[in-house]
């Protein structure tokens, strides 16, 4: 059996060593290099080429979806899991119509984990079992997210305002013009209705984007 080289990103450093050894107790799998941003994934994905990267969705810079967006640009063939603390069905779908092979909950079963990098690596989507089943429901009960209908770029936008960012800093983080943001964040407020920046955070937090503070 080939050995299925793995790369990791995540910001926290215990969470990569953690990775590492949920991935390397396993027969077959190798953990080949760590990255803590989704920048630096990027860029040890093209020196690398490994057989998979599991990356986080939220960190510093560039989140895990637009790390994506930019690895997929260069490598269409790449095997990207997401990993993240969000039990999101909104970023979950956004994950897999964005190209991810997988996604899975940080707190899930690392069993599920070791599966999602072994159908990964053969070119097979999954879905951990908590989040296929609130996709199911959210099928089954009709109801409607109005965050399904963003586009990638949208999502990214809307998920960096909902964190607080200025344009200015979007722009930076996105390398993309201050202009292109705010005509994104028209966009946004046209297409979800709505005419604060309140009301987008409350969004965010409904649809389990972002955490609520106390």
């Amino acid at each position: 059996m080939k050995t299925i080289r793995v790369l990791i990103a995540d910001d926290h450093e215990a969470m990569r060593t953690g990775l590492r050894r949920i991935l390397e107790q396993n027969d077959g799998i190798e953990v080949i290099a760590e990255s803590e941003s989704g920048e630096q994934a990027a860029d040890k994905y093209n020196e690398t080429s490994p057989d998979v990267l599991v990356m986080d969705v939220s960190m510093p810079g560039i989140g895990g979806l637009e790390a994506l967006r930019r690895i997929l640009t260069r490598h269409q063939s790449a095997k990207v899991i997401l990993y993240s603390m969000y039990e999101s069905v909104t970023i979950a779908t956004q994950a897999i119509s964005s190209g991810a092979m997988a996604y899975i909950e940080k707190a899930a079963d690392p069993k599920e984990l070791i599966q999602a990098v072994r159908k990964a690596a053969v070119g097979k989507n999954y879905l951990s079992s908590l989040i296929a089943q609130k996709i199911a429901i959210q099928s089954v009960s009709g109801g409607d997210n109005p965050l399904q209908q963003l586009t990638a770029r949208e999502f990214e936008v809307f998920r960096l305002l909902a964190e607080g960012k200025t344009v200015m800093e979007i722009a930076k983080i996105l390398i993309i013009g201050r202009k292109t943001v705010a005509n994104h964040q028209t966009l946004l407020k046209q297409k979800l209705e709505i005419d604060s920046p309140i009301e987008l955070v409350r969004l965010a937090i409904k649809y389990d984007i972002i955490e609520a503070t106390v």
